[in-house]
């Protein structure tokens, strides 16, 4: 990725979170713990949803594809912050700043079209049963989650090529333990209002137009809910739509919030990254797997097979 006019400065410093050494030690050691247990929650996903053939429907290939984008999600930001957090100077060059922010921006725009995809698969399940099969093919499934790939790389790659051609005249520092759009615009010295201009264009894109795709679905499901005439029934709907709407009130109430409120380095900011860009990635496999009999039944059966051939290895070794 050739950076534009750049030659003033080469690096940023990054704040981080704080500035205290003991607090920075207490931090490293929570985010680190949190990093490992979000690479296993959603390695341990992917596993069990591609092993066990009962898991092999439409629901649960997109949970798949939600849990590798989570891994790649937290692996850009996360340990670069883990580093920094060890580091007496927190620099970050700036081709590494510009390449950090297309990524933070690319996996953003996939989390929201990942979640609204998932929100037509219930819609489908729910609201038309009997051609649900026919509705989500296999091929709608794949077409779908590449075209939230394409999507949100394509707006990743817009506002990075704009990105390219801002000039930072002096050392800069940012109020952040990473390097985000709304944070890099007002460290430029050039004229950010094309910038500024295509964010708002591509947040309000991302944001209503997935936004709408799930109050849509949800709209339908809730009406088919009302419908049916046993609570038993209502309930057993309902459920099989709790774990994704967590996330969703989860990742907007969040990202949105973030790329749209004006950037000023407050607490509030950082909560609200760290929120969509640490802690949702470690909590969606457990949202979708506490309240989920089918994928806790599935974890039983990979870990009895995994044991049961570890038994027969030290068998066949003995």
């Amino acid at each position: 990725m050739a950076s534009g006019n750049h030659s003033s400065i080469t690096e940023f410093i990054l704040l981080g979170l704080s500035a205290d050494p003991q607090v920075q030690a207490l931090l490293f050691a929570l985010f680190l713990m949190i990093y490992l247990l979000t690479l296993l929650g959603n390695l341990l996903m992917i596993l069990v949803i591609h092993t066990d053939s009962n898991l092999h429907t439409p629901m649960y290939f997109f949970l798949s594809h939600l849990s590798f984008q989570d891994l790649f999600y937290s692996s850009v930001t996360v340990p670069k912050m883990l580093e920094n957090l060890l580091s007496q100077r927190k620099a970050i060059s700036v081709k590494g700043c510009l390449a950090q922010v297309f990524f933070v921006f690319a996996t953003t725009g996939i989390e929201a079209c990942l979640l609204s995809v998932m929100a037509y698969d219930r819609y489908a399940a729910i609201c038309h049963p009997l051609l649900y099969c026919q509705v989500m093919s296999k091929q709608l499934c794949v077409r779908l989650v590449w075209g939230s790939w394409v999507v949100a790389f394509l707006d990743a790659l817009i506002n990075i090529l704009l990105a390219l051609n801002l000039d930072f005249c002096e050392v800069q520092t940012i109020h952040h333990y990473s390097c985000e759009l709304p944070s890099l615009l007002p460290l430029s010295c050039s004229d950010v209002s094309t910038n500024s201009a295509m964010l708002l264009c591509s947040v309000i894109l991302h944001a209503i137009g997935t936004c709408l795709l799930i109050i849509f679905s949800y709209a339908c499901i809730v009406s088919t809910i009302l419908s049916i005439s046993s609570a038993t029934g209502r309930s057993k709907a309902f459920s099989t739509c709790f774990s994704h709407l967590t996330a969703v009130i989860l990742f907007y109430g969040s990202a949105v919030l973030r790329y749209l409120m004006p950037t000023s380095g407050s607490p509030l900011e950082l909560i609200l990254s760290i929120q969509y860009s640490v802690i949702i990635p470690l909590v969606n496999p457990l949202i979708y797997s506490l309240k989920n009999k089918e994928v806790k039944a599935a974890l039983r059966r990979t870990v009895l097979k995994y044991l049961q051939r570890l038994r027969q290895h030290r068998r066949e070794r003995t």
